[in-house]
């Protein structure tokens, strides 16, 4: 007598016909609308315990003053990197420290953005990135989702019309999303930006740029 497993391994499984892959998308491009100002401070001194004192007496009042102008969803206002780390010199021993540490602003109201970075004293702008807000996020994906499916439905029909079928039926369908455009201005290094002399907020060239949000819809399809 054969095994019940040996019989369940023989029977073939059958091999799909009229199958057919396809992959359509949808995209909605819009203007970023949230905006993030990083503010950074870097000092430097012979103890590590000093430095770290001496980026607290910036960054508590910085955070301070932020907090001033703080409102949900508009201007938002969290710390940001603090670090200290010793520095070497040739012989490979410790010839002092560096610190750095940042104040990050974000939201949608760009004008009282930057004018809250203006008011913040002893930091300077070392990064700053547009890129959308979550809410609008979903909206654009909700947006493009409807429009990659209609096409895809489209485009289904059609395929099968001019193959002869009659009608399909879905067989598996994978849904994806993806955000383009986004392009960051370059960052300032903690350790440039006491010698460079980042711009200061009044002064920066704020302007959104724009993304695409992109769904794609692929799976397959039985023509019947």
């Amino acid at each position: 007598m054969v095994p019940w497993c040996a019989q369940a391994q023989s029977v073939p499984v059958p091999v799909p016909h009229n199958v057919l892959q396809l992959q359509s998308s949808g995209s909605v491009e819009v203007v970023q609308d949230w905006l993030s100002l990083t503010l950074g401070v870097v000092r430097e001194g012979s103890d590590a315990a000093q430095v770290q004192a001496q980026l607290r007496a910036v960054l508590e009042p910085a955070m301070n003053e932020a907090r001033k102008q703080a409102k949900p969803g508009q201007v938002e206002v969290r710390s940001g990197s603090f670090s200290v780390f010793p520095r070497y010199g040739r012989e490979g021993k410790i010839n002092g420290w560096q610190g750095s540490a940042e104040v990050v602003l974000e939201g949608r109201d760009i004008p009282a953005l930057t004018a809250a970075a203006s008011r913040i004293s002893g930091l300077n702008v070392t990064q700053l990135n547009f890129s959308l807000s979550r809410e609008q996020r979903q909206q654009l994906e909700a947006e493009a989702q409807s429009r990659a499916i209609q096409s895809f439905k489209a485009r289904a029909a059609d395929l099968t019309r001019q193959f002869g079928f009659a009608g399909y039926s879905l067989r598996e369908v994978n849904v994806s999303s993806s955000d383009g455009g986004y392009s960051p201005r370059p960052r300032l290094m903690a350790a440039e930006a006491k010698m460079a002399s980042p711009m200061a907020a009044a002064d920066l060239p704020v302007e959104a740029g724009r993304s695409t949000v992109t769904v794609t819809v692929s799976g397959s399809i039985q023509m019947n």
